[in-house]
This record gives structure tokens, C-alpha cells and sequence, in this order.
């Protein structure tokens, strides 16, 4: 039988593990450099609303699919959508940006899109 003394034991040593891989994989330091906080931020901005617009996308077409949208919201929602792609590729160009870079990835939980 494990004693709650070894059990506690058993969970500090796995914990530890895990942060020493933590620290392994990601840098002591956040390697903040004045020149490219704005294309940094932007790269953040930008993954946000395409994380957006894509959940927006889903929703609309779920809507079509069940019939809920009448034609002429279905005609809104299309040059909606494809106006706020399209003003994500200017941006995207502007701040030398692409599409894949707008993929965050979030460690342990995989990428975000």
C-alpha cells in the first residue's frame, strides 16, 4: 500500500519532470527586441482576427446548411467574409507576414489552427 507521504512524493517527482522539460523546450528569456514589436504585434493581431473570421466562416455555413439564412443574409455574410480575407492578405503583405506564421503554437496543446 502507498502512504500519502510517498504518493505526495511520487506526484512532486512527476511535476519537477515536467518543468524541467518545460524549461528544456522554451527559452529562459523573452528575447524582446524594440525593432520588430510591431511586426510582433501585428503577427498577434492578425492571428486573432483569422482565428476569427475562420470560427465566423464555420458558424455562416452551419447557418446555410440548416436553412436559417435567408439569400439575401447568405450574400452579406459572403462579401462579408471574403472582404475580411481579403483585408487580412493586405495586411499580411504589409507587415511581410505569411499565412503560416499566423499559426501560434501553444506548446503542449498544439497550434492553434
Amino acid at each position: 500500500m502507498v502512504t500519502a507521504f510517498e504518493y505526495e512524493r511520487e506526484i512532486a517527482e512527476e511535476l519537477a519532470g515536467e518543468l524541467e522539460k518545460t524549461l528544456v523546450e522554451y527559452p529562459k528569456k523573452i528575447k524582446a527586441n524594440p525593432d520588430n514589436v510591431e511586426q510582433g504585434l501585428a503577427k498577434l493581431v492578425l492571428t486573432i482576427v483569422e482565428l476569427i473570421r475562420q470560427l465566423m466562416e464555420k458558424q455562416a455555413l452551419r447557418r446555410v446548411e440548416r436553412g436559417t439564412l435567408t439569400d439575401e443574409e447568405i450574400e452579406k455574410v459572403g462579401l462579408t467574409l471574403m472582404k475580411l480575407e481579403e483585408k487580412l492578405e493586405e495586411l499580411k503583405i504589409a507587415f511581410g507576414l505569411e499565412g503560416e506564421e499566423l499559426n501560434i503554437d501553444l506548446g503542449p496543446l498544439g497550434n492553434l489552427m
